[in-house]
């Protein structure tokens, strides 16, 4: 299980893991071991909400395909086990980022003592023009 929060958790047989060979520069082990991973996780077919389903699927993410499955390669490490982990760690992330609920905007007014001053300076600024105006002619 791929906890996610305290109530919410993924079975690992809804996440699809496969190794790979890892792509750039290597030593001898280049072209012959597999070991980076790739992740696939179908967000329709998957035992999560339906609200983090929709948010999941809202979310403007390159990882996520427009048929709804999740993508991650995790290439970072030498072994393939601290790649699974990885991708494991990012999938877990993704998915904890919709499950927090963002708080509604209060709007906020200007203070009493805020439209004062701004009154105030509009009435003064007005003075100041008019005194111009009867000096200019």
């Amino acid at each position: 299980m791929l906890q996610i929060t305290n109530r919410t958790a993924i079975p690992l047989s809804e996440i699809d893991l496969s190794a790979v060979r890892s792509q750039g520069a290597g030593g001898q082990n280049v072209n012959k071991v597999a070991t980076a991973i790739h992740l696939r996780f179908d967000i329709q077919a998957s035992s999560l909400s339906p609200l983090y389903k929709e948010r999941l699927l809202n979310l403007n993410d390159k990882r996520i395909t427009k048929d709804g499955l999740i993508i991650i390669k995790a290439q970072q490490h030498r072994t393939q086990e601290q790649n699974k982990d990885d991708a494991l760690q990012r999938l877990q992330a993704l998915i904890k980022s919709v499950t927090v609920t963002p708080k509604k905007r209060k709007p906020t007014k200007p203070s009493r003592n805020a439209k004062k001053k701004r009154l105030d300076s509009k009435t003064k600024r007005g003075q100041i023009k008019a005194l111009r105006k009867k000096v200019d002619e």
